[in-house]
Protein backbone atom coordinates (compact mmCIF):
# COMPACT_ATOMS: atom_id res chain seq x y z
CA UNK A 1 0.00 0.00 0.00
CA UNK A 2 1.37 3.63 -0.80
CA UNK A 3 2.62 5.31 2.06
CA UNK A 4 0.48 8.44 2.79
CA UNK A 5 2.59 12.15 1.97
CA UNK A 6 1.57 14.87 4.65
CA UNK A 7 1.63 18.49 3.15
CA UNK A 8 -0.21 19.60 5.64
CA UNK A 9 2.69 21.70 6.77
CA UNK A 10 3.17 23.56 3.68
CA UNK A 11 0.22 26.04 4.42
CA UNK A 12 0.86 27.99 1.40
CA UNK A 13 1.05 25.45 -1.24
CA UNK A 14 4.63 25.14 -1.26
CA UNK A 15 6.40 21.32 -0.64
CA UNK A 16 6.51 19.99 2.67
CA UNK A 17 10.44 20.38 3.11
CA UNK A 18 10.28 24.02 1.61
CA UNK A 19 7.42 24.67 4.46
CA UNK A 20 9.78 22.72 7.24
CA UNK A 21 13.05 24.95 6.36
CA UNK A 22 10.50 28.10 6.53
CA UNK A 23 8.78 27.35 10.04
CA UNK A 24 12.46 26.62 11.24
CA UNK A 25 13.55 30.28 10.11
CA UNK A 26 10.40 31.78 11.63
CA UNK A 27 11.42 29.68 15.20
CA UNK A 28 14.63 30.85 15.27
CA UNK A 29 13.79 34.67 14.12
CA UNK A 30 10.91 34.05 16.55
CA UNK A 31 13.45 33.31 19.53
CA UNK A 32 15.24 36.41 18.41
CA UNK A 33 12.52 38.66 18.56
CA UNK A 34 12.00 37.58 22.42
CA UNK A 35 15.79 37.89 22.84
CA UNK A 36 15.72 41.50 21.73
CA UNK A 37 12.80 42.56 23.70
CA UNK A 38 12.77 42.55 27.51
CA UNK A 39 8.44 42.39 28.37
CA UNK A 40 5.97 39.51 27.85
CA UNK A 41 4.44 39.42 24.57
CA UNK A 42 1.25 38.32 23.73
CA UNK A 43 0.15 36.84 19.63
CA UNK A 44 -0.56 40.33 18.80
CA UNK A 45 2.73 41.62 20.01
CA UNK A 46 4.32 39.23 17.71
CA UNK A 47 2.09 39.19 14.91
CA UNK A 48 3.23 42.83 14.87
CA UNK A 49 7.03 42.78 15.35
CA UNK A 50 7.75 39.79 12.75
CA UNK A 51 4.74 39.72 10.05
CA UNK A 52 3.74 36.16 10.48
CA UNK A 53 0.29 34.95 10.12
CA UNK A 54 -1.45 34.47 13.68
CA UNK A 55 -2.07 30.51 12.40
CA UNK A 56 1.50 29.84 11.90
CA UNK A 57 2.15 31.54 15.28
CA UNK A 58 -0.31 29.68 17.01
CA UNK A 59 1.64 26.19 15.72
CA UNK A 60 5.67 28.19 16.44
CA UNK A 61 4.19 28.92 20.19
CA UNK A 62 2.79 25.79 21.06
CA UNK A 63 6.39 24.12 19.50
CA UNK A 64 8.72 26.29 21.45
CA UNK A 65 6.33 26.63 24.96
CA UNK A 66 6.32 22.72 24.75
CA UNK A 67 10.28 22.63 24.28
CA UNK A 68 10.83 24.38 27.49
CA UNK A 69 12.39 27.63 24.90
CA UNK A 70 9.22 29.66 25.79
CA UNK A 71 7.08 30.01 29.36
CA UNK A 72 3.60 31.09 29.03
CA UNK A 73 1.57 33.44 31.82
CA UNK A 74 -2.07 31.91 31.44
CA UNK A 75 -3.77 34.54 33.15
CA UNK A 76 -2.62 37.01 30.12
CA UNK A 77 -1.79 34.72 27.27
CA UNK A 78 1.62 36.17 26.83
CA UNK A 79 4.79 34.79 26.61
CA UNK A 80 8.97 35.29 27.16
CA UNK A 81 12.41 33.33 26.72
CA UNK A 82 12.40 29.81 29.08
CA UNK A 83 14.89 28.08 30.59
CA UNK A 84 15.92 26.43 27.37
CA UNK A 85 17.10 29.21 25.74
CA UNK A 86 19.77 29.62 29.26
CA UNK A 87 20.60 26.12 28.85
CA UNK A 88 22.01 26.25 25.58
CA UNK A 89 23.22 29.76 26.08
CA UNK A 90 25.49 28.17 29.02
CA UNK A 91 26.21 25.51 26.40
CA UNK A 92 27.85 27.60 24.33
CA UNK A 93 30.69 29.61 27.35
CA UNK A 94 30.82 26.08 28.85
CA UNK A 95 32.77 24.74 25.25
CA UNK A 96 34.61 28.07 24.25
CA UNK A 97 38.15 27.24 25.36
CA UNK A 98 39.11 30.34 25.25
CA UNK A 99 36.63 31.55 28.25
CA UNK A 100 38.33 30.18 31.51
CA UNK A 101 41.81 31.72 29.90
CA UNK A 102 40.11 35.03 29.34
CA UNK A 103 38.01 35.27 33.04
CA UNK A 104 41.74 34.46 34.86
CA UNK A 105 42.67 37.53 33.17
CA UNK A 106 39.52 39.83 33.98
CA UNK A 107 39.95 39.19 37.47
CA UNK A 108 43.85 40.21 37.29
CA UNK A 109 42.74 43.20 35.58
CA UNK A 110 39.95 44.23 38.07
CA UNK A 111 42.51 43.57 41.25
CA UNK A 112 45.07 45.80 39.39
CA UNK A 113 42.42 48.63 38.98
CA UNK A 114 39.67 48.47 40.82
CA UNK A 115 37.49 48.64 38.14
CA UNK A 116 35.02 46.49 36.28
CA UNK A 117 36.62 44.28 33.53
CA UNK A 118 34.86 42.49 30.46
CA UNK A 119 35.27 40.49 27.94
CA UNK A 120 33.28 40.28 24.45
CA UNK A 121 33.18 39.10 21.33
CA UNK A 122 32.17 41.30 18.01
CA UNK A 123 29.32 39.53 16.00
CA UNK A 124 28.60 41.56 12.92
CA UNK A 125 28.17 45.40 14.36
CA UNK A 126 27.72 44.46 17.91
CA UNK A 127 29.58 42.91 20.85
CA UNK A 128 28.35 40.39 22.87
CA UNK A 129 29.70 40.30 25.97
CA UNK A 130 30.77 36.87 27.24
CA UNK A 131 32.36 37.68 30.97
CA UNK A 132 32.07 40.09 33.32
CA UNK A 133 33.73 40.92 36.44
CA UNK A 134 32.15 43.59 38.44
CA UNK A 135 33.73 45.86 40.49
CA UNK A 136 32.90 45.94 43.79
CA UNK A 137 32.03 49.74 43.81
CA UNK A 138 30.36 49.66 40.66
CA UNK A 139 27.80 51.92 40.47
CA UNK A 140 26.49 51.29 36.76
CA UNK A 141 24.96 48.10 35.35
CA UNK A 142 27.28 48.44 32.45
CA UNK A 143 26.78 45.16 30.63
CA UNK A 144 25.96 41.44 31.65
CA UNK A 145 26.83 38.01 29.91
CA UNK A 146 24.84 37.53 26.90
CA UNK A 147 23.85 41.28 26.50
CA UNK A 148 24.98 42.93 22.70
CA UNK A 149 25.80 46.37 22.31
CA UNK A 150 26.55 48.13 19.11
CA UNK A 151 30.45 47.76 18.25
CA UNK A 152 30.73 51.42 17.29
CA UNK A 153 29.69 52.74 20.70
CA UNK A 154 31.82 50.85 22.61
CA UNK A 155 35.25 50.46 23.25
CA UNK A 156 35.52 46.96 23.18
CA UNK A 157 33.50 47.42 19.71
CA UNK A 158 36.05 49.92 18.43
CA UNK A 159 39.20 47.96 19.15
CA UNK A 160 37.57 44.90 17.16
CA UNK A 161 36.83 47.08 14.08
CA UNK A 162 39.40 48.59 13.46
CA UNK A 163 41.23 44.86 12.99
CA UNK A 164 39.15 45.32 10.15
CA UNK A 165 40.21 47.04 6.85
CA UNK A 166 38.80 50.06 5.60
CA UNK A 167 36.59 48.71 2.71
CA UNK A 168 35.35 45.88 5.04
CA UNK A 169 34.37 48.40 8.03
CA UNK A 170 32.55 50.01 5.18
CA UNK A 171 30.88 47.20 3.66
CA UNK A 172 29.78 46.11 7.43
CA UNK A 173 28.67 48.99 8.62
CA UNK A 174 25.61 50.63 7.72
CA UNK A 175 25.84 54.60 6.68
CA UNK A 176 23.38 56.00 9.63
CA UNK A 177 24.46 54.71 12.77
CA UNK A 178 22.47 55.04 16.20
CA UNK A 179 23.33 57.01 19.09
CA UNK A 180 23.01 55.36 22.68
CA UNK A 181 24.58 58.52 23.60
CA UNK A 182 24.89 62.47 22.79
CA UNK A 183 28.68 61.18 22.64
CA UNK A 184 28.51 58.33 20.31
CA UNK A 185 30.27 58.57 16.98
CA UNK A 186 27.91 58.02 14.34
CA UNK A 187 29.56 58.82 11.19
CA UNK A 188 31.63 56.40 9.29
CA UNK A 189 33.95 59.17 8.77
CA UNK A 190 34.31 59.79 12.40
CA UNK A 191 34.74 55.92 13.29
CA UNK A 192 37.75 55.88 10.78
CA UNK A 193 39.86 58.56 12.36
CA UNK A 194 39.55 56.40 15.67
CA UNK A 195 40.36 53.36 14.35
CA UNK A 196 43.39 55.08 13.29
CA UNK A 197 44.03 56.58 16.24
CA UNK A 198 43.82 53.10 17.65
CA UNK A 199 45.90 51.40 15.82
CA UNK A 200 48.48 53.92 16.72
CA UNK A 201 48.17 53.36 20.32
CA UNK A 202 47.28 49.84 21.02
CA UNK A 203 43.78 50.44 22.71
CA UNK A 204 40.75 51.75 21.69
CA UNK A 205 38.81 54.44 24.53
CA UNK A 206 35.45 55.87 24.63
CA UNK A 207 34.19 58.88 27.01
CA UNK A 208 30.83 58.08 28.01
CA UNK A 209 29.59 56.90 24.63
CA UNK A 210 27.77 53.76 25.61
CA UNK A 211 26.66 54.85 29.04
CA UNK A 212 26.80 58.41 30.56
CA UNK A 213 28.70 58.64 33.32
CA UNK A 214 31.25 55.63 31.99
CA UNK A 215 34.46 55.54 30.19
CA UNK A 216 36.10 52.77 29.22
CA UNK A 217 39.14 51.40 27.42
CA UNK A 218 39.48 48.35 26.05
CA UNK A 219 42.09 46.01 23.71
CA UNK A 220 42.15 43.25 21.42
CA UNK A 221 43.09 39.69 21.78
CA UNK A 222 45.76 38.97 19.41
CA UNK A 223 45.66 34.98 18.87
CA UNK A 224 43.28 35.76 15.96
CA UNK A 225 43.73 37.41 12.44
CA UNK A 226 41.53 39.62 12.54
CA UNK A 227 40.79 39.87 16.03
CA UNK A 228 37.36 38.51 17.40
CA UNK A 229 37.71 38.98 21.19
CA UNK A 230 38.52 42.16 23.50
CA UNK A 231 38.93 43.19 27.24
CA UNK A 232 37.66 46.10 28.48
CA UNK A 233 38.07 48.32 31.52
CA UNK A 234 34.30 50.63 32.70
CA UNK A 235 35.73 53.59 35.09
CA UNK A 236 33.24 56.07 36.64
CA UNK A 237 34.34 59.29 34.84
CA UNK A 238 33.91 60.91 38.42
CA UNK A 239 36.47 58.28 39.86
CA UNK A 240 39.54 58.63 37.06
CA UNK A 241 41.24 61.53 35.01
CA UNK A 242 42.70 61.13 31.66
CA UNK A 243 46.21 59.87 32.62
CA UNK A 244 44.49 57.09 35.04
CA UNK A 245 42.79 55.92 31.59
CA UNK A 246 45.71 55.95 29.16
CA UNK A 247 47.22 53.79 32.17
CA UNK A 248 44.40 51.35 32.19
CA UNK A 249 44.69 51.02 28.74
CA UNK A 250 48.42 50.20 28.39
CA UNK A 251 47.86 48.06 31.05
CA UNK A 252 44.91 46.04 29.39
CA UNK A 253 47.51 46.27 25.72
CA UNK A 254 50.14 44.53 27.60
CA UNK A 255 47.38 42.12 29.42
CA UNK A 256 45.44 40.99 26.14
CA UNK A 257 49.36 40.54 24.30
CA UNK A 258 50.24 38.18 26.91
CA UNK A 259 46.75 36.50 26.94
CA UNK A 260 47.17 36.03 22.94
CA UNK A 261 50.68 34.39 23.53
CA UNK A 262 48.94 31.79 26.37
CA UNK A 263 46.03 31.23 23.84
CA UNK A 264 48.28 30.23 21.07
CA UNK A 265 51.06 27.81 23.06
CA UNK A 266 47.90 26.38 23.83
CA UNK A 267 46.88 25.72 20.12
CA UNK A 268 43.22 27.61 20.58
CA UNK A 269 42.37 29.75 17.15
Amino acid sequence: MPQKVDNSAAADGAPAETSGVKSARRAVDLIETFAANDVWLSLSDLHARTGFPRSSLHGLLRTLLEAGWLEADTNTARYRLGVRALICGTAYLDRDAVVPFATEALERIREKTGFTAHFARRNGTEVVYLETRESQRSTHLVSRVGRTLPAHATALGKALLAELTHDEIEALMPATLPALTPNTIITLEGLHAEFAAIRERGYAAEVEEGTLGVRCVAAVIPYRIPGTDAISCSMPIAQVTDDDARRVGELLAETTAELGQQLRRAGIR
